[in-house]
């Protein structure tokens, strides 16, 4: 399946609708919310969802969440982006890895990580009463965005909400986001952000 055709084909039957559907959008940090939100929101009222307990240490955690807080305050748009933060959880993110300590980078233990955020970022949406989720992290090139999107489509059918098929680093989409980080001196991490991607990028 062709993702972002698939996502360039919902933009249009939003836009024919004359309506703005609200869409919940989890997100991993201010450098991938750059580009993706601004993708968006000529259609959808968004807000981000900042949730990622896979993220170690906490002051780490920590880090990127001010510093989303720090982009939303000061981007430069005419798009009004709202923001959810959710506690910082690590025992999520443990109890979903166990076992998987010494797994590859992009292999069942990344899966893991994606189906807990994609789950939750449901389930909030659900419960929020939005009408579409997603997830920014389709923007990284590191990242299986086929992956992804095939855990999103699974849990929407689940939670019996729409979610957005995306690949946001099409069409230059990753290369706008340096842009962007460069133009608002983003903190831009080296490693995904659990203490297992820390240890390979080590």
């Amino acid at each position: 399946m062709d993702h972002f055709k698939k996502f360039t084909e919902e933009l249009e039957a939003v836009k024919r609708t004359g309506k703005r559907p609200k869409l919940l959008l989890h997100t991993c940090c201010a450098p991938c919310s750059s580009y993706a939100s601004d993708a968006v929101s000529d259609y959808f009222d968004t807000t981000l969802y900042f949730y990622n307990p896979n993220i170690y240490p906490e002051s780490e955690h920590n880090r990127r969440k001010d510093e989303l807080s720090r982009f939303m305050s000061e981007y430069d748009t005419d798009k009004k982006i709202n923001v959810i933060y959710e506690r910082y959880s690590p025992l999520d993110f443990a109890n979903c890895s166990f076992g998987l300590e010494n797994d590859v980078e992009r292999g069942e233990r990344c899966s893991r990580c994606y189906e807990l955020r994609l789950s939750k970022t449901a389930e909030k949406a659900q419960h929020l009463k939005f009408d579409y989720f997603a997830t920014t992290l389709t923007i990284s090139p590191h990242k299986d965005s086929i992956r992804i999107n095939e855990i999103g489509a699974h849990y929407s059918g689940i939670y019996q909400i729409k979610y957005l098929h995306t690949d946001f680093k099409k069409k230059n989409g990753f290369k706008k986001s340096l842009d962007i980080s460069r133009e608002y001196d983003l903190y831009r991490q080296d490693y995904c952000g659990c203490e297992f991607s820390a240890r390979s990028a080590e």
